[in-house]
């Protein structure tokens, strides 16, 4: 059994992304090939943006975010206390500080109220400068833009929406990453929306930051093309072979997939909901499942579940194991008095089952019996 079921989804849609690559392959334009303005095109349409930007990576896509808005030495930028390290790594490498946040217990995303309890030590202390929020919507489930966008408002700060898990989602009627100053979003091959290696994207409704992204995106090129170099810049670049392997996928994900994985999800609330905390999704709002967590009593429970799955020859995986405010990279950022007591609960008793959107009705069945029999 597979943990997330890419061989599935190739064996659908294996015509029609044979058909693109066999085209690349023949015009054999690897680097900026039309595949790639087409698709940018596309994701820009199907998320609400003026600009889509893609690059090499979900990480670049954040690091760029970070460039474009000069975040540096002494800027404090805030994000939640689960996530993967890239949502705030980057910003380290410029000489920025993390502070963490603690997470709302029902959504496991950022806590607004812990966020403006942060933002406001950090103007108490006096040392660094708020600068930017960065909102994760973590295992694709959208955060509360209603609640993160007037605090950000009213410090002025920056808001960056980390959408690499929850490309699809949306909130209240828009979809992720259309929310904040700029989003970015990954395509590494286990997200919602995954190429066949590393890919990401930058979206942002300014037609300067726009142009400012693709001149980083390219060694810092100027109007003249990449010899005419402005500023310094990265090589992040989508090579055409993956633009055209997400093409085909992006109509599977708006036509089909997204409802799939709220069918595959209905499933496991029903079978589990009695027996475990499953993942809450807030009322006008659609999570795309980039992860099907759930909680365990505790720790030793959780453990035993897993031990249990391994037995049975069911993946499962923990997202995350470690708080970023205990990672050992992450040592000497403040910490202002925050507990993290609900991302701490967190870590201890969350376990991710296998989610796709091509998951069928008996191989649930089996995952759920199995978790069931190990309580």
């Amino acid at each position: 059994m597979q943990f997330i079921d890419l061989k599935a989804q190739y064996a659908v849609l294996k015509d029609k992304i044979d058909e693109k690559i066999e085209a690349v392959l023949s015009a054999g334009q690897y680097i900026g090939g039309p595949e790639v303005r087409e698709l940018e095109e596309k994701l820009a349409e199907f998320v609400g943006r003026r600009h889509c930007i893609t690059c090499a990576n979900g990480t670049d896509a954040l690091q760029i975010a970070y460039m474009l808005y000069g975040v540096g030495r002494n800027d404090a930028v805030f994000c939640s206390d689960i996530t993967f390290v890239s949502s705030t790594e980057a910003s380290k490498l410029f000489g920025a500080t993390s502070v963490f946040c603690d997470i709302d217990p029902r959504t496991y995303n950022i806590d607004p109220s812990s966020l403006e309890r942060q933002i406001k030590a950090v103007i108490a202390e006096g040392k660094l400068t708020p600068r930017a929020v960065v909102a994760v919507d973590i295992l694709g489930n959208p955060c509360d833009y209603d609640a993160i966008v007037p605090i950000c408002e009213k410090y002025g700060l920056i808001l960056i929406e980390d959408a690499a898990q929850s490309f699809g989602a949306s909130y209240k009627g828009k979809r992720c990453c259309s929310f904040g100053d700029i989003s970015t979003t990954s395509f590494f091959p286990a997200k919602p929306l995954g190429c066949y290696g590393d890919g990401g994207a930058i979206f942002t409704d300014d037609d300067e930051l726009a142009a400012v992204c693709r001149s980083i995106c390219v060694h810092g090129k100027g109007p003249k093309g990449k010899y005419d170099n402005i500023r310094v810049g990265l090589n992040s670049r989508l090579d055409t072979l993956q633009a055209a392997v997400l093409l085909p996928k992006l109509d599977a994900l708006r036509d089909y997939e997204i409802d799939g994985r709220q069918t595959a999800a209905s499933r496991y609330n029903d079978a589990l909901g009695q027996a475990l905390v499953t993942p809450f999704v807030d009322e006008g709002c659609v999570s795309v499942y980039a992860q099907y967590a759930v909680l365990a009593r505790d720790t030793e429970q959780r453990d035993r579940i897993a031990a249990h799955l391994k037995e049975c020859g069911i993946p499962s995986m923990i997202y995350y194991p470690t708080p970023q405010h205990a990672l050992p990279v992450f040592s000497r950022e403040p910490h202002y008095g925050e507990t993290f007591a609900n991302a701490n609960d967190y870590c201890a008793r969350t376990l991710s089952l296998p989610m796709h959107p091509y998951l069928d009705e008996e191989t649930q069945r089996t995952v759920t019996d199995a978790v069931l029999a190990a309580l």
